[in-house]
């Protein structure tokens, strides 16, 4: 997954061929046929992030994911390639309004996992507070696995 690079750009102005929808472009599979990958090596800034979460809690900006990572793991290689800072890349999940729960206490968080700032819902909008819990900076290598390195 992460072999091949993070992420790709995708103009619709120059894709959007007469008789395609929108959607068409903006799915996996849209994207790896008409979008442009960005190599790992390339310079750019990444100002935000959107992760997928299972639950989130407003009061810390603590997060569940799906339980691979894999959010982490792109965190902290961008973070430690210098191509996002973590105390200024703002950090964005979508989630259902009975997916935000207010039991996640900051102190439950891995120094690995990325807490996220703004909350979207179907009804409003949340921006975490002070009491975030900090973001982290870098791979942290010694919590990865074989088989997740051999995933990457």
């Amino acid at each position: 997954r992460l072999r091949t690079g993070f992420f790709s750009t995708l103009s619709v102005d120059e894709n959007l061929e007469p008789g395609m929808r929108v959607d068409q472009l903006t799915n996996s599979k849209g994207v790896a046929q008409h979008g442009t990958q960005v190599t790992l090596d390339a310079q750019y800034t990444v100002d935000l992030v959107v992760v997928g979460s299972t639950a989130v809690c407003p009061a810390t900006g603590a997060r569940v994911g799906k339980g691979e990572g894999f959010a982490e793991l792109e965190w902290g290689i961008l973070s430690g390639q210098g191509n996002l800072d973590p105390q200024t890349t703002l950090v964005v999940t979508t989630v259902h309004d009975c997916q935000v729960v207010s039991d996640m206490p900051a102190g439950q968080l891995t120094k690995h996992d990325v807490p996220v700032d703004v909350i979207v819902t179907p009804t409003r909008v949340l921006r975490v507070g002070q009491g975030r819990a900090p973001k982290p900076s870098g791979v942290m290598w010694d919590l990865l696995s074989p088989q997740k390195l051999s995933q990457i």
